[in-house]
């Protein structure tokens, strides 16, 4: 089970590409179905740019960018599979399946299908996707990871120790 987040990641990017064919197929563009009132609306939106719309029509930048990550994120979850940090490998498996999910409509359209809107009152949370949530989820797990693991806080005091006795052990 120690590649466990890949199979996270598989199971992102399925439901993320199921999804998004769905909406793709049955769905016209701008069209909307509401789920619970005007709060929760299925819309089916087409987004060439990051999260929230920025940096619109810079899919090679994006396609870079995603492999350059995908990469660091595979040899990162590696070094780091046996080190029973639950929620780092587990949050690393959550943001490749959604970064591979957006970079594969990114490659093959040029842009990415959004379709889960949110409103606030009079306030609309920008339209995402199941990889968008698999991404933020992701993260938010790595940062849980972050601050339960108490770092090197442990190493940093010993190797002050050592500085330490290795100077008094100098001679004058």
């Amino acid at each position: 089970m120690r590649y466990y987040y890949f199979w996270i990641a598989a199971i992102v990017f399925v439901i993320d590409y199921v999804t998004k064919k769905i909406i793709a197929t049955q769905m016209q563009i701008n069209e909307m179905i509401s789920v619970i009132g005007n709060f929760f609306i299925i819309t089916s939106h087409r987004n060439r740019g990051a999260a929230f719309g920025i940096l619109q029509e810079q899919r090679i930048f994006f396609i870079i960018i995603t492999v350059v990550i995908v990469a660091g994120i595979v040899w990162y979850a590696h070094i780091n599979r046996k080190s029973g940090k639950g929620w780092l490998l587990t949050g690393l498996g959550l943001v490749l399946g959604g970064a591979v999910g957006n970079f594969l409509d990114r490659a093959l359209y040029g842009e990415v299908v959004d379709f889960l809107m949110f409103n606030f009152g009079s306030y609309t949370f920008p339209i995402f996707n199941v990889a968008d949530m698999g991404i933020c989820i992701g993260v938010a797990c790595i940062l849980i990871d972050t601050l339960l693991t108490p770092g090197d806080k442990k190493n940093a005091s010993q190797r002050e120790e050592k500085e330490q006795n290795e100077h008094e052990q100098q001679p004058i």
